[in-house]
């Protein structure tokens, strides 16, 4: 059966198109449409209700932080309270199950987690924790993505005090006496916040931020600006046969955790020492062409080197745009490629990462 968020009635007032989306009935798009939406969310503030993803909470004993490092590879230890990490949940091969935030909060950790791997991220934590802490995949809290150059300013019109959060830090709040947890972070490249909110009060706040001028966006435009933000989309761009190195996700693996242990922790150690056959880069094909996810990427011999994994149009950047992976010898900037696309051989560039400069803030002080 597929499941609804607590803001069904809310999108289909706005006449949202909606899709099946990792077994949830979400919008794709409003009508004002993708690019619109896009674009609105780059100059103004777009609200993304993000309510299907996982936010697991663990609460525990003095060993929780010992044992959590046992199985993600960042630096719990010297995470402070209400700060957060980008991180992954990797198996033995250092594949990788899911990427998360990992948020330190008092007495624990929130965890949140891609919206197809929740259960399955929840039962692998839940074992390697081995029932030794309480861990709970919460079903009655929504998450609300701001996001936008006037995010801060419509936030904080309802919720004081936000605008002093640092990027990638968090706090509790009130909304109408009820406690919500808000951090500032997101998926598009600019500045803004995600909110944990209960689900029977959750309409009412997001109806206060369309009321300020912020505008309900559809996930088709949160792929297109994460995508120019050069982020990364869970069963597209990492999976269970890529690693966080061939991702070119280094910097998400904490440097004084490299040489430790965790699932995966010897082929890391290894990759970094010896380098990687195939490599994640950004890529600029010739004209608007599109290439779409699993196009076939050759070099200028005609072989075959590696595929597409994400590609559309950058609205904000004017220009076509895709991610893939190619063997190492290819990655280099500006190096020609060629994408396969209905048949012809479209040349292609390989470019930095990001395609569009990301805009975060890094706020005043943490609360």
């Amino acid at each position: 059966m597929i499941k609804k968020t607590s803001l069904y009635n809310l999108h289909k007032k706005y006449f949202a198109k909606m899709v099946e989306f990792a077994g949830y009935e979400m919008p794709i798009q409003y009508k004002d449409g993708i690019i619109n939406e896009h674009k609105f969310t780059r100059t103004n503030c777009g609200v993304f209700d993000v309510s299907h993803m996982g936010q697991l909470f663990i609460y525990g004993n003095e060993n929780l932080t010992q044992d959590l490092e046992k199985i993600f590879p960042v630096d719990l230890k010297n995470l402070q309270v209400n700060q957060s990490k980008y991180s992954f949940l990797m198996n033995d091969s250092a594949g990788i199950y899911d990427d998360l935030i990992i948020t330190k909060i008092i007495g624990g950790y929130l965890i949140i987690l891609n919206a197809a791997c929740k259960e399955n991220d929840h039962k692998i934590i839940q074992e390697k924790l081995k029932n030794k802490h309480n861990v709970e995949l919460k079903e009655n809290l929504s998450l609300i993505a701001i996001q936008g150059p006037k995010a801060k300013s419509i936030l904080e019109k309802e919720i004081q005090g936000v605008e002093k959060l640092k990027f990638m830090s968090g706090g509790k709040f009130k909304f109408q006496k009820n406690d919500i947890y808000i951090t500032r972070s997101g998926y598009t490249g600019e500045d803004g916040f995600e909110v944990s909110i209960n689900d029977s009060y959750v309409q009412e706040f997001v109806e206060n931020m369309l009321k300020s001028g912020a505008k309900l966006i559809g996930l088709g435009a949160r792929d297109t600006l994460r995508m120019e933000a050069g982020l990364c989309l869970y069963g597209n761009d990492i999976d269970m046969n890529t690693t966080p190195i061939e991702a070119n996700l280094k910097w998400a693996i904490s440097k004084n955790r490299i040489n430790t242990e965790y699932p995966g922790s010897k082929i890391i150690q290894n990759q970094i020492q010896s380098g990687v056959h195939k490599i994640r880069i950004g890529i600029k094909p010739d004209g608007r062409v599109i290439a779409r996810g699993n196009t076939k990427i050759y070099n200028n011999d005609n072989k075959e080197i590696g595929k597409v994994t994400s590609g559309t149009f950058g609205p904000s950047v004017d220009h076509s745009i895709a991610m893939g992976y190619v063997e190492n010898q290819y990655a280099t900037l500006n190096t020609k490629l060629f994408l396969e696309v209905r048949g012809k051989k479209i040349p292609a560039n390989v470019c930095n990462l990001p395609f569009y400069k990301k805009n975060y803030v890094k706020g005043e002080i943490n609360v």
